[in-house]
């Protein structure tokens, strides 16, 4: 049986590299919102089409058009989520098959809590820093703005509840070897209990 462990944290906190110390270490991942790209190539393409056809430009969904879509239409972003989440459910079950004999499979959802799926793991380790290095490293982004960055966190969970809410945690505001080194040591400890 897969150990199925839920990875989120808000943004700028290191969820990403974090992500990438357990496809390091021979862990796989599955990331949600990679996975939201390539349906937009793929099979979203029709269903987006016929919510918002100007989003589609040279066969795949452009999804800074469809934001300022959704930014225009506040019930459209409810309408896209009932085409899309389906197929990104499709697309999680089909990983998850495929490493079925994957002692531990980590699946990396920036929305986990926010959308109530924490019961649907093993455990959820929340990925955390301090509230000054999350906004450095978020407005570090391009074409990142603060008006931006603080309309994504009011959307968010606050991290405190995240931490709170988690059966990990990992600052990673002490560094790349020091995140490295937690990464690692929680897939031996998940080993050792599982």
């Amino acid at each position: 049986m897969t150990f199925k462990l839920g990875l989120t944290g808000s943004i700028g906190m290191g969820k990403s590299t974090t992500a990438g110390f357990f496809v390091a270490a021979a862990i796989p991942v599955w990331d949600a919102d990679a996975a939201v790209h390539e349906i937009y190539q793929g099979i979203g393409v029709t269903p987006i089409s016929k919510l918002v056809p100007q989003a589609i430009i040279d066969g795949i969904v452009d999804r800074s058009v469809l934001k300022q879509a959704i930014s225009k239409d506040a019930g459209l972003l409810t309408k896209i989520e009932v085409v899309i989440h389906p197929l990104v459910r499709e697309h999680r079950t089909a990983f998850l098959v495929k490493h079925l004999n994957s002692d531990i499979a980590v699946l990396d959802i920036p929305l986990l809590f926010e959308t109530n799926r924490q019961n649907r793991f093993d455990a959820v380790l929340v990925v955390t820093a301090p509230p000054e290095i999350q906004k450095s490293r978020v407005l570090a982004r391009d074409g990142m703005t603060e008006s931006h960055f603080m309309s994504i966190l009011a959307r968010q969970m606050p991290d405190s509840e995240k931490r709170e809410k988690a059966d990990y945690v990992i600052d990673t505001s002490n560094g790349i070897d020091a995140a490295r080194t937690a990464v690692n040591t929680l897939i031996e400890k998940i080993r050792s209990e599982m």
